[in-house]
């Protein structure tokens, strides 16, 4: 269609958009585990594996962010939604609507499109390559 042919151009900026909003949300959810910030009506028991979920989601997602060392962030990232999905989600319920895990799943196949991907415009990763 016509009226879409010249938004390639614009991919380094969406990518950025996509990579930077998915960083600050996933900043949300690490520091929700570990400072209980914003509030939580269940606060996060900082157990071993919800601390180590917390510090990845927050030091990840700020790195996300920035676009630093995007592409092994992101691989990394992809791999704990992963393990999060299957052992805390899909035990529940085979469906993912119905098991809380639609978002575990989004932010998985949103880390993995980042490592093929990598940081698109804005990102600190450029600036280490110029």
């Amino acid at each position: 269609m016509k009226l879409f042919e010249g938004l390639g151009k614009y991919q380094p900026f969406a990518l950025a958009a996509l990579r930077i909003m998915t960083g600050l949300q996933y900043i949300e959810h690490g520091s929700q585990k570990l400072f209980n910030f914003p509030i939580s009506a269940q606060p996060h028991a900082l157990s071993g594996l919800t601390l180590t979920a917390g510090i990845l989601e927050f030091a990840g997602g700020a790195l996300l962010a920035l676009g630093l060392f995007t592409r092994p962030v992101a691989f990394l990232l992809c791999g704990e939604m992963a393990i999060a999905y299957f052992m805390a989600h899909m035990p529940r319920s085979v469906f993912p609507i119905n098991n809380g895990g639609d978002l575990a799943i989004s932010f998985c196949f949103i880390f993995l499109y980042l490592v093929f991907a990598g940081s698109g415009a804005f990102a600190l990763d450029n600036r280490r390559n110029a």
